[in-house]
């Protein structure tokens, strides 16, 4: 699909570019163009006689850009370009589960961790809500883990039940600082409520309002919004769609098989990668060196000039 993207949308209408030549203004104008057809119509398939029907859209356009996010991270990598033009370019969202942060919001969202810090309030919400940015998890998730499925030593955590069925998920450096910093309750969850053991979606609920309100975030930024905004942050990164599956458990690629019991140091790298780019955003952290991970999975794509 990447290739496709490439040779049917990126390089007819970027590729005479060069790399450092790009702006957003670019990006942000072959984010409509894309949207709005210009690259629609027929191409030939890899399969023998094949044509493959370009139709381009919004979703299409939204794509593309994901792509071009990955492509220019690969291209300041390797010091071609200083900065990376797709980043903040606000791309179509036909709903809610589209919506993800800008680096504004990012920073926002930090400032309202710390102020609900100095504020007193309960601190599983916040060190869940903190979790949530630096995972990608689903709320319910991150609420109703248990620290018998956690293993810290080997940076992974096994949930017996999710939406999609038992997963095995890596843990970033950042998020098991979270979960060490938790006070100890002596309670089965991770992240019980403010009264008693247990835990619940709607004890949680009620104080990411509060954090939103005391960052100044928008009324649509949602617990699912950080969800959306790993994954994005991850495309920006250059992981391919397997990896940044396996990292959120998304369905059919989450990694299950019953003889599994750690996630492999690839998955932790990538993890690592992801939650690390996140706190620097929000400002708590200065970000740590990215390894190969990300260039080794990251896709390039050269530009005429370039």
């Amino acid at each position: 699909m990447d290739r496709g993207r490439i040779e049917c949308h990126i390089k007819p209408l970027l590729g005479g570019l060069a790399v450092a030549a790009v702006t957003r203004e670019d990006v942000e104008r072959f984010l409509h163009d894309v949207a709005e057809g210009r690259t629609a119509g027929k191409s030939k398939s890899p399969k023998k006689r094949g044509l493959a029907r370009v139709t381009g859209g919004p979703t299409a356009a939204t794509r593309a850009v994901g792509l071009l996010g990955g492509i220019f991270t690969y291209a300041v990598r390797r010091r071609m370009r200083a900065d990376n033009p797709a980043h903040g370019v606000e791309r179509f969202a036909d709903q809610q589960r589209d919506r993800r942060l800008s680096d504004d919001e990012y920073a926002a969202l930090g400032e309202g961790l710390r102020q609900a810090e100095a504020a007193g309030m309960w601190p599983a919400a916040i060190a869940a809500t903190r979790f949530l940015a630096l995972t990608g998890w689903r709320s319910g998730e991150a609420v109703g883990l248990c620290w018998a499925e956690l293993d810290l030593a080997r940076r992974t955590a096994r949930l017996a039940d999710t939406k999609t069925g038992r997963s095995i998920r890596p843990l970033s450096h950042a998020a098991c600082d979270v979960l060490r910093g938790l006070p100890c309750t002596g309670a089965d969850r991770v992240f019980p409520a403010s009264r008693g053991g247990a835990a619940t979606i709607l004890h949680f609920k009620k104080f990411w309002p509060r954090i939103a309100k005391l960052g100044g975030l928008p009324a649509d930024v949602s617990p699912h919004v950080l969800r959306h905004s790993f994954t994005s942050l991850a495309a920006d990164l250059g992981y391919s769609e397997p990896t940044i599956a396996a990292l959120v458990g998304h369905k059919g690629r989450s990694v299950t098989s019953r003889y599994v019991h750690s996630a492999d140091a690839v998955l932790l790298a990538a993890a690592d990668a992801v939650a690390d780019r996140t706190a620097e955003l929000m400002g708590e952290r200065k970000p740590r060196g990215r390894g190969g991970a990300a260039a080794r999975d990251a896709i390039s794509i050269s530009f005429r000039g370039g």
